[in-house]
């Protein structure tokens, strides 16, 4: 890349006219050896073709592309003129920069340079300069423009404390490329600032690469050093650049306004108060930059020239950059892009205008902004038209077998209703904002009420939750804000709406968690509702009959209005077991499959289906008999379950004799009385993440203790184990910020994430243990992989309980990881129980994410790898004495129950509806066959082939 050195300028020089001036340059360049003799006839072409004039009293003289090939080395000499030369026009040269490139080495060393001419006559400036080093620092000292935009605004983030707000500034400055990694470091050494209204300043130069300005505000009213702090700056200072910014600042506070900064719902809010770069949401058009030697001067001459054709503002920038936008219309601040051939360029105009200036620009560009191109290379794009042929999708026959995700247990029948998603129709502009305003208000409003209804009416826990979710979505205020900005710009309601719920929702699918991906579908609900409103749609009439609803992907609020004496299933071609629809569908008792496929949408109206939820299988069509089977399967499970009802208080005993305890999963204290009830001879997994969930900060340990201790109470003397704080991965805390990770499952969760906060675990463990009193308590810890966490972890408890005393009391770990699972002869020697977490366990043995839309229904606990660890476990805990658990969904599973009795599991802890048949199943086998079919099934290949030896049974 060219520098620009003081060997490079030759000072004091006179020329009486430009061509003296070019001769000057020619003579120079080539008696350095950058070029040959003949070099001055192509700088004169260039300036037939177009002044070469920058501004600022700057000149950039360079050869022609037929000229190029006298270049020897790419190189510039600088020529000060004080008497100055007139270059035409009128314009007046003090300095001439004479290039001589082989290509487009030189864009670089323009897009530096056009940073000086922003200054304040220099011109003057470099007349006046007495000395090359004098020069070089004019060109070079400008200072960069202040980085301030919406990346680098943090609304009501989640912060216990100043340490953490300082963090979550520092990590949008590196985020924006201002800072290196450690400046967050070392901002927290630096003093802070108070500017008053709880405003506080901090600012910091190492590690600085160029200057940036965050701001951020905590979630919940914090102090420091006995002040409010409402709101911090966070600086990465670089020279001068913030000066302008922090006089603005001041004035601000001085008019009493700093509360419009802390009280803001949006970015933008805060951007137009502080002068920073507002985000424009106008019209813009793409189109790649052909120019052999980019947007160098005279393509950008005319670009300028053509932009400032149009009264409006007209931006352009480069997407592939991330950079500012700059002003189509200022020549230096076009060519300060540097833009090279083949790069895309983006246009942005400001609305009244777009319809015209978008299309003549894009023209302009085509036809190569005066200059012969040569068009860009297709062939690139050949590869990329074949990849998006989409194989031909066809309707299942008669008496397939599709086998998709199970989401919802139990088996239905009934004639199929295909709905598809509608079509609204609508206009894209609108009357005028205030009557768009209030139709979208009133929408919302009815869409509020209906949700409110749904809330009140559910007698499900997972259905009210989400649906208040729903109504926070209504509610976002940054939703709002983007909404109310496009409809100001004359779009109407509809319009609006959808593309800031599209856009909303498109950047959570691209967040590449299938889980987080899955939740966007819920602001898709909520955006089609208001739509529908909006358009005075009406529902679809549904049969009255019994019938199989069959989707492209359910939304919860479609579930939720269902009537499940006329719904007999739920089939869907997309979505996976953890989706929100998946989830209100098991609320309501309703058997459901999920991810069967897109053929699935072309099974025609009224044709039979036969669901069953527990496999995750769809028969099309299926024959009598078949449906006779199953039909007569669904009532005898029934009569099954209610039996097994009547004897859930009863203990699990095989028909030799061999007994196994089954407990409960729970997430909270509230209705323990009803898990005992169901027949909990003990809670074999509480999580306690739910009740850190439930508050806006880390609970304290006095509100730990309450709730563990009521849980304790209604066990009545029956154990409790107890897993501590697990987050991270697919669980995060919304006021426990973690570092962004490519893959958070295979990062910073579990006990990992709690050893990095010593004192969240140490509270969490006093509490359990004051708790505790003379009542059995086990407490294990999650996501161990290597001996040194458990030990680490086994210290803390050690310690503590030399504090608080505890009669009966067991330390443990989970099962999830792989290597746990081997090391599990070691591990045996010092824990004294395992309990085998299958959900993770599976996931991380077989590397299929649990919560895969398509992936999921592979990822099977009976998958023999995963025997083959649960085995291993089960050995190793026994040879010393100690007992092993299940507490993953596989230990409600009516085929893995025989296998994990038989591999020799002491205890299965369940969801409390699944006691009562998980007794009864017990109750019907022979431990010594559970054996033998254990083994057989370590034999397998396949969770297949596993399923099929239990299915003979």
């Amino acid at each position: 890349m060219l520098e620009l050195t003081v060997e490079q300028i030759s000072m004091g020089q006179t020329a009486v006219d430009k061509p003296a001036a070019l001769q000057l340059l020619a003579d120079l360049l080539v008696a350095d050896g950058l070029v040959a003799e003949g070099y001055l006839a192509g700088l004169q072409a260039r300036e037939t073709q177009g002044s070469t004039f920058l501004g600022q009293g700057i000149a950039i003289p360079h050869g022609t592309p037929q000229t190029r090939d006298l270049v020897h080395t790419t190189g510039v000499r600088l020529l000060q003129f004080p008497e100055g030369v007139d270059w035409g026009d009128g314009q007046k040269v003090y300095l001439a920069i004479g290039i001589a490139a082989k290509s487009d080495e030189h864009l670089r060393l323009l897009q530096l340079l056009t940073r000086a001419l922003g200054e304040t006559d220099l011109g003057e400036a470099l007349r006046r300069a007495s000395s090359a080093e004098a020069l070089l620092k004019l060109l070079q000292g400008a200072p960069q423009a202040l980085a301030l935009d919406a990346q680098l605004i943090g609304l009501g983030v989640p912060s216990e404390d100043f340490e953490e707000l300082v963090w979550r500034g520092a990590r949008l400055l590196r985020r924006a490329e201002c800072v290196g990694n450690g400046f967050a470091a070392v901002l927290q050494q630096v003093e802070a600032l108070p500017l008053g209204d709880g405003l506080w300043w901090l600012h910091c130069e190492q590690t600085v690469r160029q200057p940036g300005l965050a701001f951020v505000t905590p979630a919940q009213p914090l102090r420091y050093l006995g002040q409010p702090l409402n709101g911090l700056f966070c600086l990465a200072s670089l020279g001068e650049a913030h000066q302008a910014l922090l006089e603005r600042l001041c004035t601000l506070l001085i008019e009493g306004r700093g509360q419009e900064l802390f009280r803001a719902t949006s970015s933008r809010t805060v951007l137009e108060v502080l002068g920073g770069e507002v985000p424009v949401d106008w019209p813009s058009a793409r189109i790649t930059l052909a120019n052999a030697h980019g947007l160098h001067a005279r393509p950008a001459k005319i670009l300028a020239q053509l932009a400032k054709a149009f009264e409006g503002e007209i931006r352009l920038r480069l997407p592939e950059t991330g950079q500012a936008a700059v002003s189509a219309k200022s020549l230096s601040k076009l060519l300060s892009l540097g833009a090279h051939r083949g790069q895309v360029l983006e246009f942005i105009a400001e609305p009244s205008i777009a319809a015209d200036a978008l299309p003549a620009l894009l023209a302009a560009v085509e036809e190569g902004l005066g200059e012969e191109i040569e068009p860009l290379p297709t062939l690139a794009l050949e590869p990329v038209v074949a990849e998006v042929i989409q194989p031909l999708v066809q309707a299942p026959v008669a008496g397939a077998l599709i086998q998709g995700v199970a989401a919802a247990p139990g088996i239905a029948s009934g004639p199929a209703h295909v709905q598809v998603l509608r079509e609204f129709d609508y206009p894209l502009r609108g009357e005028s904002p205030a009557v768009e305003r209030e139709r979208l208000q009133q929408a919302l409003a009815a869409v509020r009420d209906d949700i409110d209804g749904v809330i009140k009416r559910s007698q499900a826990k997972a259905i009210r939750e989400i649906f208040i979710t729903h109504l926070e979505m209504l509610d976002d205020p940054e939703l709002g804000d983007e909404v109310e900005q496009r409809l100001r710009q004359g779009e109407s309601a509809e319009a609006a709406w959808m593309a800031v719920i599209d856009g909303a929702a498109r950047q959570q699918e691209a967040l590449h968690d299938a889980l987080l991906a899955e939740r966007a579908a819920d602001l898709r609900d909520v955006g089609r509702r208001v739509l529908a409103q909006l358009c005075g749609e009406a529902d679809v009439a549904l049969p009255d009959a019994p019938y199989v609803l069959v989707m492209e992907e359910v939304g919860p609020s479609d579930v939720a209005r269902l009537d499940p004496a006329r719904v007999a299933g739920i089939l869907t071609a997309r979505g996976g077991a953890t989706a929100h629809s998946a989830i209100v569908a098991r609320a309501l008792g309703i058997p459901a499959v999920v991810g069967a496929g897109a053929s699935v949408l072309l099974i025609a109206q009224g044709t039979p289906l036969l669901l069953d939820g527990q496999r995750g299988r769809l028969h099309v069509a299926p024959e009598p008999a078949l449906l006779q089977r199953s039909l007569a399967e669904r009532d005898r499970r029934e009569q099954r379950l209610q039996a097994a009802r009547a004897r859930r208080l009863e203990p699990a005993h095989t028909l030799d004799g061999h007994a196994i305890e089954v407990f409960a999963n729970i997430g909270e204290s509230a209705g323990i009385a009803a898990v005992v009830d169901h027949g909990a001879e003990g809670i074999g997994l509480l999580r306690t993440e739910l009740i850190f969930m439930a508050h806006q900060s880390a609970p304290d340990e006095a509100t730990q203790e309450a709730e563990y201790r009521k849980v304790l109470d209604g066990l009545d003397g029956r154990p409790l184990v107890v897993r501590t704080l697990d987050v991270g991965g697919d669980k995060p805390l919304p006021y426990w910020p973690i570092e962004q990770e490519e893959n958070p499952f295979l990062g910073v969760r579990g006990i990992r994430l709690t050893l990095q906060r010593p004192q969240i675990m140490e509270s969490q463990l006093r509490a359990l243990l004051r708790a505790a009193d003379n009542r059995p308590l086990r407490i294990m810890f999650p996501m161990v992989g290597q001996l040194e966490e458990w030990r680490e972890a086994r210290t803390m408890v050690e310690r503590l309980r030399q504090e608080i005393e505890v009669s009966d009391l067991q330390v443990g770990i989970m099962i999830e990881v792989p290597s746990a699972a081997i090391l599990a002869p070691v591990l045996a020697r010092e824990v004294d129980f395992f309990s085998v977490g299958t959900n993770d366990l599976t996931q991380y043995t077989l590397a299929i994410d649990r919560g895969h839309p398509t992936l999921s229904a592979q990822a099977d606990g009976l998958h023999p790898a995963v025997l083959h660890l649960i085995d291993t476990t089960v050995r190793a805990a026994h040879a010393h004495g100690k007992w092993v658990g299940v507490c993953g969904e596989l230990a409600a599973d009516p085929q893995a129950v025989p296998i994990l009795l038989g591999l020799g599991v002491d205890e299965l802890s369940v969801a409390a509806r699944s006691i009562a048949e998980v007794k009864a199943q017990v109750r019907e086998l022979n431990y010594e066959h559970t054996r033998q079919l254990a083994r057989d099934a370590l034999a397998q290949g396949s969770a297949a082939d596993v399923r099929a030896l239990v299915e003979i049974l």
